[in-house]
């Protein structure tokens, strides 16, 4: 199968923008997809904003380019607005907003209160995983995304394979993400 998909993953330093990339990269790995990756640190360990761009499949450079993502992947409300411009018309973006959004009419958006979910399982530092399970659930029954829950749970079983402990309460944030949308 041939696949072509570009993913900008936006939050803040400190949010897991990074882990959630290496995630869906290993993901990929593991299916056979070739990937590039590549991220943008602004004064991460303040706060700062982090900027990662994900491509699966035959690309030569790791850059998206403006209106060129597939999708849009944002831990933080403001991530739209300061990286919607990457997603092509007609692609989707997932966003941690807890209001709703003013959709741009060529995009398909879909928010989640993900702060909220992760007070409610008691890890606060879990929103990137919520954000991610909300996005393999959203996009299951499309072809908007190269990989599937069961593909994620595969690399964290690797990962943390040595910490139950941490592999259930990151398959719980998962999980907790997933159900929102009722697949």
């Amino acid at each position: 199968m041939t696949i072509k998909q570009q993913i900008i993953i936006s939050g803040v330093g400190g949010q897991g923008v990074l882990f959630v990339t290496r995630l869906l990269a290993e993901a990929a790995m593991i299916k056979g997809f070739p990937v590039l990756t590549s991220e943008t640190h602004g004064m991460a360990q303040r706060g700062g904003t982090v900027v990662s761009h994900l491509k699966v499949g035959d690309f030569s450079s790791p850059l998206i380019r403006p209106f060129s993502a597939d999708g849009l992947l944002a831990l933080k409300p403001e991530s739209l607005a300061q990286h919607g411009s990457f997603v092509k018309p007609g692609g989707w973006a997932i966003v941690n907003s807890n209001q709703p959004l003013q959709e741009p009419s060529e995009l398909a958006i879909s928010s989640i209160d993900a702060d909220s979910l992760a007070r409610a399982i008691g890890n606060l530092k879990s929103v990137n995983l919520i954000m991610l399970g909300a996005a393999l659930s959203r996009l299951s029954s499309s072809k908007d995304l190269f990989c599937a829950l069961a593909d994620i749970q595969a690399v964290l079983n690797v990962q943390v394979s040595g910490d139950p402990s941490k592999l259930e309460k990151f398959t719980a944030a998962i999980d907790a993400g997933y159900r929102v949308y009722g697949i």
